[in-house]
């Protein structure tokens, strides 16, 4: 039932998503950005941690997750450090995912030939 969830959960983000692209004049980068802060926002308010803890993986893997992610990092390292928490705490918490989409991105630009036409 978990996966049942997530999948649902997760397809219903990517719905949303889908639906903003397709019915505004939103871009895509702007569009992320907005799903970092809701999930900041979200998470500030104190939303985000139960939504995460009752949807799992559909919650925690999109850019959503990622804002609570950063905002629950920056949150612990400005109890710790004080004022220099807030810049290095979101690093702190998501260094691992940013690390491995670097990383990936990498060897999939060494794996895949380019697309891109010679004007």
């Amino acid at each position: 039932m978990e996966y049942v969830l997530s999948f649902v959960v997760g397809g219903a983000v990517c719905a949303v998503v889908q639906i903003l692209l397709d019915r505004t004049k939103l871009q895509p980068g702007r569009i992320m950005v907005l799903l970092v802060c809701s999930g900041a926002v979200l998470s500030a308010v104190g939303l985000y941690g139960p939504f995460k803890e009752w949807a799992g993986a559909g919650a925690s893997v999109p850019l959503t997750g990622f804002g609570h992610t950063l905002f629950e990092g920056v949150k612990k390292a400005v109890d710790e450090s004080g004022f220099l928490g807030i810049f290095k705490g979101g690093f702190t918490s998501s260094a691992v995912g940013i690390s491995a989409a670097l990383v990936f991105g990498y060897l999939a630009a060494h794996v895949f030939k380019s697309q891109m036409k010679d004007s």
